[in-house]
Protein backbone atom coordinates (compact mmCIF):
# COMPACT_ATOMS: atom_id res chain seq x y z
CA UNK A 1 0.00 0.00 0.00
CA UNK A 2 1.38 3.35 -1.00
CA UNK A 3 1.77 5.93 1.74
CA UNK A 4 0.16 9.34 1.55
CA UNK A 5 2.65 12.21 1.30
CA UNK A 6 2.64 14.63 4.20
CA UNK A 7 0.88 17.92 3.62
CA UNK A 8 2.01 21.36 4.73
CA UNK A 9 -0.01 22.77 7.61
CA UNK A 10 -2.82 25.17 6.75
CA UNK A 11 -1.66 28.71 6.39
CA UNK A 12 -0.68 31.25 3.81
CA UNK A 13 -3.02 32.16 1.00
CA UNK A 14 -6.56 30.85 1.20
CA UNK A 15 -9.63 30.95 -0.99
CA UNK A 16 -13.28 30.79 -0.04
CA UNK A 17 -15.23 27.71 -1.10
CA UNK A 18 -18.95 27.12 -0.67
CA UNK A 19 -21.06 24.02 -0.10
CA UNK A 20 -24.61 23.39 1.09
CA UNK A 21 -23.65 24.35 4.65
CA UNK A 22 -22.08 27.68 3.75
CA UNK A 23 -18.55 28.96 3.17
CA UNK A 24 -15.18 27.65 4.34
CA UNK A 25 -11.56 28.73 3.87
CA UNK A 26 -9.43 26.32 1.83
CA UNK A 27 -5.63 26.43 1.33
CA UNK A 28 -5.12 28.38 -1.88
CA UNK A 29 -2.63 25.94 -3.38
CA UNK A 30 -4.87 22.87 -3.03
CA UNK A 31 -7.46 21.59 -5.46
CA UNK A 32 -9.96 20.30 -2.93
CA UNK A 33 -13.11 22.18 -1.96
CA UNK A 34 -15.32 22.92 1.00
CA UNK A 35 -16.45 19.40 1.84
CA UNK A 36 -12.90 18.05 1.84
CA UNK A 37 -11.73 20.90 4.03
CA UNK A 38 -14.53 20.30 6.51
CA UNK A 39 -13.59 16.62 6.65
CA UNK A 40 -9.91 17.42 7.08
CA UNK A 41 -10.74 19.50 10.13
CA UNK A 42 -13.45 17.30 11.60
CA UNK A 43 -11.66 13.96 11.27
CA UNK A 44 -8.17 14.70 12.56
CA UNK A 45 -7.95 11.18 13.96
CA UNK A 46 -4.78 9.11 13.82
CA UNK A 47 -2.30 9.13 10.95
CA UNK A 48 -3.82 6.46 8.71
CA UNK A 49 -4.41 8.20 5.38
CA UNK A 50 -6.79 6.88 2.77
CA UNK A 51 -4.63 4.50 0.70
CA UNK A 52 -3.46 5.98 -2.57
CA UNK A 53 -4.51 2.76 -4.31
CA UNK A 54 -8.08 3.81 -3.52
CA UNK A 55 -7.49 7.31 -4.88
CA UNK A 56 -5.91 6.00 -8.08
CA UNK A 57 -8.77 3.53 -8.51
CA UNK A 58 -11.19 6.43 -8.13
CA UNK A 59 -9.34 8.19 -10.93
CA UNK A 60 -9.92 5.20 -13.20
CA UNK A 61 -13.56 4.95 -12.17
CA UNK A 62 -14.39 8.65 -12.57
CA UNK A 63 -12.77 8.79 -15.99
CA UNK A 64 -14.74 5.76 -17.12
CA UNK A 65 -17.95 7.17 -15.62
CA UNK A 66 -17.54 10.49 -17.44
CA UNK A 67 -17.01 8.73 -20.76
CA UNK A 68 -20.05 6.48 -20.27
CA UNK A 69 -22.22 9.37 -19.12
CA UNK A 70 -21.32 11.21 -22.32
CA UNK A 71 -22.14 8.13 -24.42
CA UNK A 72 -25.54 7.87 -22.73
CA UNK A 73 -26.32 11.57 -23.07
CA UNK A 74 -26.21 12.12 -19.31
CA UNK A 75 -23.21 14.49 -19.51
CA UNK A 76 -22.21 16.89 -22.23
CA UNK A 77 -19.10 15.82 -24.20
CA UNK A 78 -17.09 18.94 -23.36
CA UNK A 79 -17.32 18.51 -19.61
CA UNK A 80 -16.80 14.77 -19.98
CA UNK A 81 -13.59 15.25 -21.93
CA UNK A 82 -12.01 17.52 -19.33
CA UNK A 83 -13.16 15.35 -16.42
CA UNK A 84 -11.52 12.39 -18.16
CA UNK A 85 -8.28 14.35 -18.57
CA UNK A 86 -8.22 15.27 -14.87
CA UNK A 87 -9.17 11.72 -13.86
CA UNK A 88 -6.22 10.36 -15.84
CA UNK A 89 -3.92 12.53 -13.74
CA UNK A 90 -5.48 11.20 -10.53
CA UNK A 91 -5.12 7.62 -11.73
CA UNK A 92 -1.47 8.25 -12.63
CA UNK A 93 -0.68 9.63 -9.17
CA UNK A 94 0.34 13.13 -10.26
CA UNK A 95 -2.24 14.76 -7.96
CA UNK A 96 -1.56 12.69 -4.82
CA UNK A 97 -0.87 15.77 -2.70
CA UNK A 98 -4.49 16.83 -3.01
CA UNK A 99 -6.02 13.91 -1.12
CA UNK A 100 -5.38 14.61 2.58
CA UNK A 101 -8.13 12.64 4.30
CA UNK A 102 -7.68 9.83 6.78
CA UNK A 103 -9.62 6.61 6.90
CA UNK A 104 -11.41 7.63 10.09
CA UNK A 105 -14.32 9.44 8.44
CA UNK A 106 -17.81 8.57 7.32
CA UNK A 107 -18.09 4.79 7.22
CA UNK A 108 -19.37 4.98 3.66
CA UNK A 109 -16.28 6.85 2.45
CA UNK A 110 -18.38 9.87 1.47
CA UNK A 111 -15.68 12.38 2.34
CA UNK A 112 -13.16 10.62 0.11
CA UNK A 113 -15.60 10.41 -2.81
CA UNK A 114 -16.27 14.14 -2.44
CA UNK A 115 -12.54 14.84 -2.15
CA UNK A 116 -12.11 13.14 -5.52
CA UNK A 117 -15.13 14.92 -7.00
CA UNK A 118 -13.91 18.33 -5.85
CA UNK A 119 -10.34 17.81 -7.05
CA UNK A 120 -11.52 16.57 -10.43
CA UNK A 121 -13.98 19.42 -10.89
CA UNK A 122 -11.38 22.07 -10.14
CA UNK A 123 -8.57 20.36 -12.04
CA UNK A 124 -10.76 19.77 -15.10
CA UNK A 125 -11.64 23.46 -15.10
CA UNK A 126 -7.94 24.38 -14.82
CA UNK A 127 -7.01 22.09 -17.72
CA UNK A 128 -9.72 23.55 -19.92
CA UNK A 129 -8.64 27.10 -19.09
CA UNK A 130 -4.97 26.35 -19.71
CA UNK A 131 -5.89 24.91 -23.10
CA UNK A 132 -7.95 27.98 -23.92
CA UNK A 133 -11.04 25.78 -24.26
CA UNK A 134 -14.57 27.02 -23.87
CA UNK A 135 -15.77 24.74 -21.09
CA UNK A 136 -18.89 25.39 -18.99
CA UNK A 137 -18.57 25.23 -15.19
CA UNK A 138 -17.94 21.76 -13.79
CA UNK A 139 -19.67 20.85 -10.54
CA UNK A 140 -18.37 18.09 -8.22
CA UNK A 141 -21.80 16.54 -7.67
CA UNK A 142 -23.77 17.47 -10.77
CA UNK A 143 -21.10 16.48 -13.28
CA UNK A 144 -18.19 14.50 -11.78
CA UNK A 145 -20.54 12.41 -9.63
CA UNK A 146 -23.25 12.07 -12.31
CA UNK A 147 -25.06 8.69 -12.21
CA UNK A 148 -23.14 7.78 -9.05
CA UNK A 149 -23.32 7.68 -5.26
CA UNK A 150 -20.60 7.15 -2.71
CA UNK A 151 -22.52 4.03 -1.75
CA UNK A 152 -21.79 2.32 -5.05
CA UNK A 153 -18.53 3.96 -6.12
CA UNK A 154 -16.64 3.40 -2.87
CA UNK A 155 -17.33 -0.36 -2.82
CA UNK A 156 -16.35 -0.41 -6.49
CA UNK A 157 -12.97 1.21 -5.82
CA UNK A 158 -12.44 -1.07 -2.82
CA UNK A 159 -12.67 -4.02 -5.19
CA UNK A 160 -10.80 -2.31 -7.99
CA UNK A 161 -7.88 -1.31 -5.74
CA UNK A 162 -7.64 -4.77 -4.17
CA UNK A 163 -7.72 -6.68 -7.46
CA UNK A 164 -5.05 -4.40 -8.92
CA UNK A 165 -2.84 -4.66 -5.83
CA UNK A 166 -3.07 -8.43 -5.89
CA UNK A 167 -2.33 -8.60 -9.60
CA UNK A 168 0.64 -6.24 -9.49
CA UNK A 169 2.13 -6.78 -6.04
CA UNK A 170 0.94 -9.84 -4.15
CA UNK A 171 0.36 -12.74 -6.53
CA UNK A 172 3.71 -12.31 -8.36
CA UNK A 173 5.53 -12.23 -5.00
CA UNK A 174 3.81 -15.41 -3.80
CA UNK A 175 4.51 -17.14 -7.11
CA UNK A 176 8.19 -16.17 -6.94
CA UNK A 177 8.57 -17.50 -3.39
CA UNK A 178 6.86 -20.73 -4.42
CA UNK A 179 9.35 -21.08 -7.30
CA UNK A 180 12.30 -20.41 -4.98
CA UNK A 181 11.14 -23.08 -2.55
CA UNK A 182 10.62 -25.51 -5.43
CA UNK A 183 14.15 -24.84 -6.68
CA UNK A 184 15.52 -25.69 -3.24
CA UNK A 185 13.38 -28.83 -3.13
CA UNK A 186 14.98 -29.97 -6.37
CA UNK A 187 18.47 -29.11 -5.13
CA UNK A 188 17.92 -31.06 -1.89
CA UNK A 189 16.09 -34.00 -3.48
CA UNK A 190 18.75 -36.61 -2.67
CA UNK A 191 19.60 -35.48 0.87
CA UNK A 192 18.18 -37.88 3.47
CA UNK A 193 17.23 -36.51 6.86
CA UNK A 194 15.16 -37.47 9.86
CA UNK A 195 11.54 -36.38 9.91
CA UNK A 196 9.97 -35.05 13.08
CA UNK A 197 6.46 -35.44 14.48
CA UNK A 198 5.35 -34.08 17.86
CA UNK A 199 8.80 -32.40 17.97
CA UNK A 200 10.25 -35.92 18.30
CA UNK A 201 12.39 -37.95 15.93
CA UNK A 202 10.42 -39.81 13.27
CA UNK A 203 11.21 -41.92 10.22
CA UNK A 204 13.50 -40.60 7.48
CA UNK A 205 12.56 -38.44 4.53
CA UNK A 206 14.50 -36.19 2.20
CA UNK A 207 15.18 -32.53 2.67
CA UNK A 208 13.73 -32.08 -0.80
CA UNK A 209 10.43 -33.56 0.36
CA UNK A 210 10.35 -31.13 3.25
CA UNK A 211 10.93 -28.13 0.98
CA UNK A 212 8.44 -29.39 -1.58
CA UNK A 213 5.82 -29.35 1.18
CA UNK A 214 6.68 -25.70 1.84
CA UNK A 215 6.28 -24.93 -1.86
CA UNK A 216 2.93 -26.77 -1.89
CA UNK A 217 1.65 -24.55 0.92
CA UNK A 218 2.51 -21.47 -1.10
CA UNK A 219 0.90 -22.97 -4.20
CA UNK A 220 -2.30 -23.68 -2.27
CA UNK A 221 -2.32 -20.16 -0.82
CA UNK A 222 -1.85 -18.69 -4.29
CA UNK A 223 -4.69 -20.78 -5.69
CA UNK A 224 -6.93 -19.62 -2.83
CA UNK A 225 -6.04 -15.99 -3.55
CA UNK A 226 -6.90 -16.43 -7.22
CA UNK A 227 -10.24 -17.98 -6.27
CA UNK A 228 -10.98 -15.16 -3.82
CA UNK A 229 -10.11 -12.57 -6.47
CA UNK A 230 -13.00 -13.52 -8.77
CA UNK A 231 -15.85 -12.18 -6.54
CA UNK A 232 -13.89 -8.94 -6.18
CA UNK A 233 -14.27 -8.38 -9.92
CA UNK A 234 -17.98 -7.68 -9.34
CA UNK A 235 -18.60 -3.93 -9.11
CA UNK A 236 -21.90 -2.39 -7.92
CA UNK A 237 -21.67 0.61 -10.24
CA UNK A 238 -25.05 2.03 -11.15
CA UNK A 239 -26.60 0.85 -7.87
CA UNK A 240 -26.36 4.43 -6.49
CA UNK A 241 -27.73 4.97 -2.97
CA UNK A 242 -29.38 1.71 -1.88
CA UNK A 243 -29.11 -0.62 -4.89
CA UNK A 244 -32.11 0.51 -6.93
CA UNK A 245 -30.09 2.57 -9.41
CA UNK A 246 -31.99 5.80 -8.77
CA UNK A 247 -30.65 8.70 -10.94
CA UNK A 248 -28.46 6.42 -13.05
CA UNK A 249 -29.25 5.28 -16.62
CA UNK A 250 -29.84 1.49 -16.73
CA UNK A 251 -26.79 0.94 -18.94
CA UNK A 252 -24.44 3.06 -16.83
CA UNK A 253 -23.20 0.26 -14.56
CA UNK A 254 -22.59 -2.44 -17.20
CA UNK A 255 -20.91 -0.01 -19.58
CA UNK A 256 -18.66 1.48 -16.91
CA UNK A 257 -17.62 -1.99 -15.74
CA UNK A 258 -16.84 -2.95 -19.33
CA UNK A 259 -14.74 0.17 -19.81
CA UNK A 260 -12.81 -0.50 -16.60
CA UNK A 261 -12.19 -4.08 -17.69
CA UNK A 262 -10.85 -2.84 -21.02
CA UNK A 263 -8.65 -0.22 -19.36
CA UNK A 264 -7.14 -2.51 -16.73
CA UNK A 265 -7.17 -5.87 -18.49
CA UNK A 266 -8.96 -7.33 -15.46
CA UNK A 267 -12.31 -9.13 -15.54
CA UNK A 268 -14.56 -6.51 -13.95
CA UNK A 269 -18.31 -7.01 -14.34
CA UNK A 270 -21.55 -5.74 -12.78
CA UNK A 271 -22.42 -7.05 -9.32
CA UNK A 272 -24.81 -9.99 -9.43
CA UNK A 273 -26.84 -8.38 -6.63
CA UNK A 274 -26.19 -4.66 -6.14
CA UNK A 275 -28.17 -4.54 -2.90
CA UNK A 276 -25.87 -7.11 -1.30
CA UNK A 277 -22.80 -5.36 -2.69
CA UNK A 278 -23.72 -2.17 -0.81
CA UNK A 279 -25.10 -3.73 2.36
CA UNK A 280 -22.32 -6.27 2.95
CA UNK A 281 -18.70 -6.87 2.04
CA UNK A 282 -18.49 -10.64 2.10
CA UNK A 283 -16.12 -10.74 -0.88
CA UNK A 284 -13.62 -8.53 0.94
CA UNK A 285 -14.09 -10.50 4.15
CA UNK A 286 -13.24 -13.64 2.20
CA UNK A 287 -10.27 -11.88 0.60
CA UNK A 288 -9.01 -10.88 4.04
CA UNK A 289 -9.44 -14.42 5.36
CA UNK A 290 -7.47 -15.71 2.38
CA UNK A 291 -4.68 -13.26 3.17
CA UNK A 292 -4.71 -14.64 6.70
CA UNK A 293 -4.38 -18.17 5.28
CA UNK A 294 -1.31 -17.07 3.33
CA UNK A 295 0.06 -15.57 6.54
CA UNK A 296 -0.48 -18.92 8.27
CA UNK A 297 1.47 -20.73 5.56
CA UNK A 298 4.33 -18.26 5.95
CA UNK A 299 4.32 -18.82 9.71
CA UNK A 300 4.76 -22.56 9.15
CA UNK A 301 7.58 -22.14 6.64
CA UNK A 302 9.43 -19.41 8.56
CA UNK A 303 9.17 -21.23 11.88
CA UNK A 304 10.40 -24.52 10.42
CA UNK A 305 13.32 -22.88 8.67
CA UNK A 306 14.51 -21.01 11.74
CA UNK A 307 14.30 -24.19 13.85
CA UNK A 308 16.08 -26.26 11.20
CA UNK A 309 18.76 -23.58 11.09
CA UNK A 310 19.06 -23.21 14.85
CA UNK A 311 22.54 -23.42 16.28
CA UNK A 312 24.96 -23.18 14.62
CA UNK A 313 26.45 -25.84 16.97
CA UNK A 314 23.98 -26.38 19.77
CA UNK A 315 20.70 -26.49 17.85
CA UNK A 316 19.27 -28.66 15.11
CA UNK A 317 21.69 -27.15 12.62
CA UNK A 318 20.40 -29.05 9.59
CA UNK A 319 20.28 -25.87 7.51
CA UNK A 320 22.70 -23.00 7.14
CA UNK A 321 20.75 -19.77 6.83
CA UNK A 322 22.23 -16.75 5.04
CA UNK A 323 24.23 -14.45 7.30
CA UNK A 324 22.76 -11.07 6.42
CA UNK A 325 23.74 -8.89 9.36
CA UNK A 326 25.30 -9.13 12.85
CA UNK A 327 22.76 -10.41 15.32
CA UNK A 328 23.86 -9.14 18.70
CA UNK A 329 25.15 -5.96 20.24
CA UNK A 330 26.92 -7.95 22.97
CA UNK A 331 27.73 -11.42 21.56
CA UNK A 332 30.38 -11.20 18.82
CA UNK A 333 29.84 -13.38 15.78
CA UNK A 334 26.20 -14.12 16.55
CA UNK A 335 23.86 -14.19 13.52
CA UNK A 336 20.09 -14.51 13.91
CA UNK A 337 17.26 -15.74 11.63
CA UNK A 338 15.95 -12.20 11.17
CA UNK A 339 14.12 -12.78 7.91
CA UNK A 340 12.07 -15.48 9.60
CA UNK A 341 11.32 -13.17 12.50
CA UNK A 342 10.20 -10.36 10.19
CA UNK A 343 7.84 -12.72 8.37
CA UNK A 344 6.40 -13.94 11.67
CA UNK A 345 5.70 -10.38 12.79
CA UNK A 346 4.04 -9.57 9.46
CA UNK A 347 1.87 -12.65 9.80
CA UNK A 348 0.81 -11.69 13.33
CA UNK A 349 -0.13 -8.23 12.07
CA UNK A 350 -2.15 -9.72 9.22
CA UNK A 351 -4.06 -11.88 11.70
CA UNK A 352 -4.99 -8.75 13.64
CA UNK A 353 -6.00 -6.85 10.50
CA UNK A 354 -8.21 -9.74 9.43
CA UNK A 355 -9.89 -9.86 12.84
CA UNK A 356 -10.90 -6.21 12.42
CA UNK A 357 -12.12 -6.83 8.86
CA UNK A 358 -14.20 -9.81 9.97
CA UNK A 359 -15.80 -7.71 12.70
CA UNK A 360 -16.40 -4.75 10.39
CA UNK A 361 -17.84 -6.86 7.57
CA UNK A 362 -20.35 -8.43 9.95
CA UNK A 363 -21.74 -5.09 11.12
CA UNK A 364 -23.55 -3.80 8.06
CA UNK A 365 -27.03 -2.46 8.83
CA UNK A 366 -29.90 -2.64 6.36
CA UNK A 367 -28.75 -1.26 2.98
CA UNK A 368 -25.24 -0.09 3.88
CA UNK A 369 -22.14 -1.30 5.64
CA UNK A 370 -20.47 1.73 7.23
CA UNK A 371 -17.02 0.30 7.91
CA UNK A 372 -15.76 0.60 4.36
CA UNK A 373 -12.62 2.74 4.91
CA UNK A 374 -11.44 0.43 7.70
CA UNK A 375 -12.04 -2.68 5.61
CA UNK A 376 -10.13 -1.48 2.55
CA UNK A 377 -7.30 0.01 4.61
CA UNK A 378 -6.73 -3.30 6.39
CA UNK A 379 -7.02 -5.41 3.25
CA UNK A 380 -4.56 -3.22 1.34
CA UNK A 381 -2.20 -3.05 4.33
CA UNK A 382 -2.19 -6.84 4.61
CA UNK A 383 -1.65 -7.10 0.85
CA UNK A 384 1.35 -4.79 0.95
CA UNK A 385 2.90 -6.46 4.00
CA UNK A 386 2.52 -9.98 2.65
CA UNK A 387 3.82 -9.09 -0.80
CA UNK A 388 6.83 -7.33 0.66
CA UNK A 389 7.46 -10.15 3.14
CA UNK A 390 7.34 -12.84 0.45
CA UNK A 391 9.84 -10.93 -1.68
CA UNK A 392 12.21 -10.22 1.21
CA UNK A 393 11.99 -13.76 2.60
CA UNK A 394 12.64 -15.33 -0.78
CA UNK A 395 15.47 -13.01 -1.78
CA UNK A 396 17.32 -12.78 1.53
CA UNK A 397 16.73 -16.23 3.02
CA UNK A 398 15.31 -18.96 0.77
CA UNK A 399 17.63 -18.29 -2.16
CA UNK A 400 20.72 -18.56 0.04
CA UNK A 401 19.76 -21.40 2.39
CA UNK A 402 22.13 -24.38 2.33
CA UNK A 403 21.97 -27.91 3.72
CA UNK A 404 24.34 -29.00 6.46
CA UNK A 405 24.93 -32.44 5.01
CA UNK A 406 27.20 -33.60 7.83
CA UNK A 407 24.51 -32.91 10.44
CA UNK A 408 21.82 -34.55 8.31
CA UNK A 409 23.91 -37.72 8.00
CA UNK A 410 24.75 -37.76 11.70
CA UNK A 411 21.10 -37.45 12.68
CA UNK A 412 20.09 -40.25 10.36
CA UNK A 413 22.74 -42.56 11.82
CA UNK A 414 21.71 -41.81 15.40
CA UNK A 415 17.94 -41.79 15.01
CA UNK A 416 16.18 -44.58 16.94
CA UNK A 417 13.07 -44.36 14.77
CA UNK A 418 14.90 -46.17 12.00
CA UNK A 419 13.77 -49.19 13.98
CA UNK A 420 10.41 -48.81 12.22
CA UNK A 421 11.98 -50.66 9.28
CA UNK A 422 12.34 -53.74 11.50
CA UNK A 423 8.65 -54.10 12.36
CA UNK A 424 7.99 -56.17 9.28
CA UNK A 425 10.73 -58.63 10.35
CA UNK A 426 10.55 -58.58 14.14
CA UNK A 427 7.04 -57.30 14.80
CA UNK A 428 6.10 -54.12 16.65
CA UNK A 429 6.79 -55.30 20.22
CA UNK A 430 10.27 -56.74 19.62
CA UNK A 431 11.21 -53.75 17.44
CA UNK A 432 10.19 -51.48 20.33
CA UNK A 433 12.44 -53.45 22.69
CA UNK A 434 15.36 -52.90 20.29
CA UNK A 435 14.77 -49.14 20.36
CA UNK A 436 14.36 -49.09 24.13
CA UNK A 437 17.58 -51.06 24.71
CA UNK A 438 19.51 -48.80 22.30
CA UNK A 439 18.21 -45.66 24.02
CA UNK A 440 18.71 -46.95 27.59
CA UNK A 441 22.23 -48.26 27.02
CA UNK A 442 23.44 -45.67 24.51
CA UNK A 443 23.84 -48.23 21.75
CA UNK A 444 23.21 -48.03 18.05
CA UNK A 445 20.12 -49.82 16.80
CA UNK A 446 22.38 -52.30 15.05
CA UNK A 447 24.33 -53.09 18.21
CA UNK A 448 21.15 -53.42 20.28
CA UNK A 449 19.56 -55.75 17.78
CA UNK A 450 22.63 -57.94 17.56
CA UNK A 451 22.95 -58.01 21.35
CA UNK A 452 19.38 -59.29 21.64
CA UNK A 453 20.22 -61.97 19.11
CA UNK A 454 17.10 -61.45 17.02
CA UNK A 455 18.82 -60.68 13.70
CA UNK A 456 22.21 -61.24 12.22
CA UNK A 457 24.27 -58.34 10.89
CA UNK A 458 23.56 -59.05 7.23
CA UNK A 459 19.79 -59.13 7.74
CA UNK A 460 19.86 -55.92 9.79
CA UNK A 461 21.95 -54.11 7.18
CA UNK A 462 19.70 -55.27 4.34
CA UNK A 463 16.56 -54.17 6.21
CA UNK A 464 17.57 -50.80 7.69
CA UNK A 465 18.59 -48.76 4.66
CA UNK A 466 17.59 -45.09 4.90
CA UNK A 467 17.52 -44.57 1.16
CA UNK A 468 14.84 -47.24 0.83
CA UNK A 469 12.67 -45.75 3.56
CA UNK A 470 12.01 -42.27 2.15
CA UNK A 471 9.48 -43.34 -0.52
CA UNK A 472 9.13 -41.75 -3.91
CA UNK A 473 7.37 -38.51 -2.88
Amino acid sequence: MKEQPSLPPPGGAVRIERDSLGTVEVPGDRLWGAQTERARRHFAIGHEAMPLEVIHAYGLLKGAAAAVNAELGALDPVRARWIQAAAAEVAAGTLDDHFPLRIWQSGSGTQTNMNVNEVLARRATELAGTAGADCPPIHPNDHVNRSQSTNDTFPAVMHLATVQAWAVHLLPAVATLEQQLTAKAEAFAALIKIGRTHLQDAVPMTLGQEFRAFAAQLQQARAALEAARDPLCELPLGATAVGTGLNAPPEFGPRTCARLAETTGLAFRPASNPFAALAAHDALAQASATLRTLAGALIKVANDLRWLGSGPRCGLGELRLPENEPGSSIMPGKVNPTQCEAVLMVAAQVYGLDAAVAQAAALGNFQLNVYKPLIIYNVLTATRLLGDACRSFGEHLVRGVEANQERLKQNVEECLMMVTALTGVLGYDRAAKVAQKAHREGLSLRAACLALGWLDAATFDATVQPAKLVGAG
